[in-house]
């Protein structure tokens, strides 16, 4: 069973940057594959980056490419999102999901452990 906390989300002004932090414990994070997600209000829950356990296999949305970066430290079993370029309409709460295998998916429903989620609000 894989427990995951989010942290480093807030308010920022457009054009800003935010890192998210998703710290994992129990399951095996190592071979973890990590995503993040984001539900703005109203709309669903949307992929936003996923990544396998060696970093090898990135997967972005493209309305975030060339923006964000994911990426994990397996030593500190974490997984980060970087947001650069920040816009209103990335304003959402934003999710760290796991799965426990180790393809990278980018739907909902193949992720096993999901976070509380962190709000981000870019202001215009």
């Amino acid at each position: 069973q894989v427990q995951l906390v989010e942290s480093g989300g807030g308010l920022v002004q457009a054009g800003g940057s935010l890192r998210l932090s998703c710290a994992a414990s129990g399951g095996t994070f190592r071979r973890n594959a990590m995503g993040w997600f984001r539900q703005a209000p109203g709309k669903e829950r949307e992929f936003v980056a996923g990544m396998n356990w060696s970093g090898s296999v990135k997967y972005y949305t493209d309305s975030v490419k060339g923006r964000f970066t994911i990426s994990r430290d397996n030593a500190k079993n974490t997984v980060y999102l970087q947001m650069n370029s920040l816009k209103p309409e990335d304003t959402a709460v934003y999710y760290c999901a796991a799965d426990d295998g180790i393809v990278v998916y980018t739907t909902t429903y193949e992720y096993d452990y999901w976070g509380q989620g962190t709000q981000v609000t870019v202001s215009s």
